[in-house]
C-alpha cells in the first residue's frame, strides 16, 4: 500500500510526497481510512511507528473538506490534547507539513510562556488547536478559548497522561466539548486504567494495535550493565569516547541527577545539555535544537521533557538511571530506532535497580543481554541503608555530627573523577 491508495486529496498528496512519504506505516494504514469514515480509534503503537501522521493527516483532510463558506473568525474544530510543550510543538511541525497546502489555520499553546501572543493567535481564528492541559483550561477559563464547536477530539500519549497526574484535567476537557465528536485516543502502551479512561470517552472504536502491548522495536540493540552506582559517570564517559554516535540521548529519572551529568560530562570534556522542568521553554528549545543540529553531542532528559524528542537518525540512547515504571523504557528507548531506522539502547543499573529490570524484561517479554567485560563491575551487592531523617540543628548547637564513611570497592580506585567510595 502507498500513500496514493489512501484517498487522500490532492493538496494532502502533494504535501506528504513534499515530506517524502511514500508507503503508510501500520498504524497509518489502519488509521487513517477508518478516520476518514468518521470512526472513532483506539490506537496503541510503539513509539516512532507514525502515530502523529495517523490523526493528523484525515484530521486536515476532514476539516479541508468543511471549510467552504467559513468566513471571519473560524471556530476550532479539533482539539489535540498532549501532555508536554515538547510534544505539542512536534505535532504543531507536523501539522503544519501536512497542511502546508491547506486553507486550515492551527496554534500550538502550552505553558511557562506568556500567554500574550497565544491569545492574539486565537483572536484571529483557530481550525485546528494543540495544547498542553494546564494551558488550555486556563485559557477556557479566562474566556479566550471555546471548545463547543469541537468536531474531532484527540487525546495523544494518553498514557503519560495519567503518569503525569493529567487525568483530571482531561476529564475537565471532555465535559467542556461536545458530546456528539470523533475521538481519537493514541497510546504507546495500554494499561487497564488506559483502557478504563478509553472506554468511558471512545463511542464504538476501532481498536488499532499494529504491535504487542508495550513491545520494543525490533530493530533496537538492549544492553545492560550491572554497575556500582558511584561509576555509572565513568562507564558513560568510556562509553562516549569509544562510541561513534554524533548524539546520544541520556536519561535519569530525577532533574537534579540529569543537572549532575552534565556537570560530569562537561568536567569530562564532552559537551552536553540538560532539557527538564525546571528549565525555562526557551532554553528547553534551545538545548533541543543544539541537539538536532549537532552543536550538543550528548542530552540529558527526565521523561517528562523527552516526550516530543523526536530526531532521525538518533543511533544510541542510554538509561543512566533505570525508570522505576516499566513502560518508561519502553518510550525512552524509542527515542532511537524510529521510522525502521535501527538503534541501540543501553541501560546502566545498580544493585538497587536490578528490581527494575525484572519488572521492564517481564513487561517486553525478553532479556535483555547483560554485558560482564567491563571495567566497573558492580562490587556492592546489598542495597545501600537508608539514613535516618535528622532534625535540623538549633541555632545554639556548638557540635557537627562528622559524617559516617561508608566500604569503598577496588573499582571506585579507578575514579577517573578523583572520589573513592559510595558517595
Amino acid at each position: 500500500m502507498t500513500f496514493n491508495d489512501l484517498e487522500l486529496t490532492e493538496p494532502l498528496q502533494k504535501a506528504v510526497q513534499k515530506a517524502g512519504y511514500t508507503t503508510p506505516t501500520p498504524i497509518q494504514q489502519q488509521s487513517i481510512p477508518a478516520i476518514l469514515k468518521g470512526r472513532d480509534i483506539l490506537g496503541c503503537a510503539q513509539t516512532g511507528t507514525g502515530k502523529t501522521a495517523a490523526f493528523s493527516i484525515p484530521t486536515i483532510q476532514l476539516l479541508s473538506l468543511n471549510i467552504n463558506g467559513r468566513g471571519g473568525k473560524a471556530p476550532i474544530k479539533s482539539l489535540i490534547l498532549t501532555p508536554t510543550r515538547e510534544l505539542a510543538i512536534q505535532i504543531g511541525e507536523s501539522i503544519a507539513e501536512y497542511g502546508a497546502y491547506s486553507p486550515l489555520k492551527h496554534l500550538v499553546i502550552f505553558g511557562g510562556v506568556p500567554q500574550h501572543s497565544q491569545v492574539q493567535a486565537l483572536r484571529n481564528g483557530v481550525d485546528i488547536l494543540v495544547a498542553t492541559p494546564g494551558r488550555l483550561l486556563d485559557l477556557v477559563d479566562q474566556g479566550y478559548i471555546s471548545l463547543s464547536q469541537i468536531e474531532i477530539f484527540t487525546l495523544d500519549e494518553a498514557d503519560r497522561m495519567l503518569d503525569m497526574g493529567f487525568v483530571h484535567d482531561v476529564k475537565k476537557v471532555i465535559k467542556k466539548i461536545p458530546v456528539k465528536r470523533q475521538t481519537l485516543f493514541f497510546s504507546a502502551t495500554m494499561p487497564d486504567a488506559i483502557l478504563d479512561l478509553a472506554n468511558s470517552i471512545l463511542t464504538n472504536p476501532l481498536k488499532v494495535e499494529v504491535t504487542p502491548v508495550s513491545s520494543t522495536a525490533e530493530l533496537i540493540q538492549q544492553e545492560v550493565y550491572f554497575i556500582d552506582k558511584n561509576n555509572k559517570k565513568n562507564l558513560l564517559v568510556d562509553l562516549l569516547e569509544k562510541s561513534d554516535a554524533d548524539r546520544v540521548l541520556v536519561f535519569t529519572r530525577t532533574k537534579h541527577g540529569a543537572n549532575k551529568v552534565v556537570k560530569d560530562m562537561i568536567k569530562a570534556g564532552i559537551k552536553s545539555e540538560a532539557i527538564h522542568g525546571n528549565k525555562t521553554q526557551n532554553a528547553r528549545q534551545k538545548a533541543l535544537t543544539n541537539f538536532k543540529n549537532k552543536t550538543t553531542r550528548v542530552l540529558v532528559a527526565t521523561d517528562i521533557a523527552a516526550r516530543g524528542i523526536d530526531i532521525d537518525e538518533l543511533a544510541l540512547v542510554i538509561n543512566y538511571e533505570i525508570p522505576n515504571i516499566a513502560e518508561t523504557y519502553v518510550h525512552r528507548i524509542g527515542r532511537t530506532g524510529r521510522a525502521g531506522a535501527s538503534g541501540k539502547a543501553i541501560s546502566f543499573s545498580d544493585y538497587e535497580e536490578k528490581a527494575y529490570i525484572r519488572d521492564i524484561q517481564k513487561l517486553i517479554g525478553l532479556n535483555i543481554p547483560v554485558v560482564n567485560n567491563h571495567d566497573y563491575p558492580m562490587e556492592f551487592f546489598e542495597v545501600p541503608e537508608k539514613k535516618p531523617q535528622q532534625r535540623r540543628p538549633s541555632r545554639n548547637a556548638n557540635s557537627k555530627s562528622a559524617p559516617k564513611k561508608t566500604g569503598q570497592g577496588l573499582a571506585a580506585n579507578r575514579n577517573r573523577f578523583g572520589r573513592q567510595g559510595n558517595k
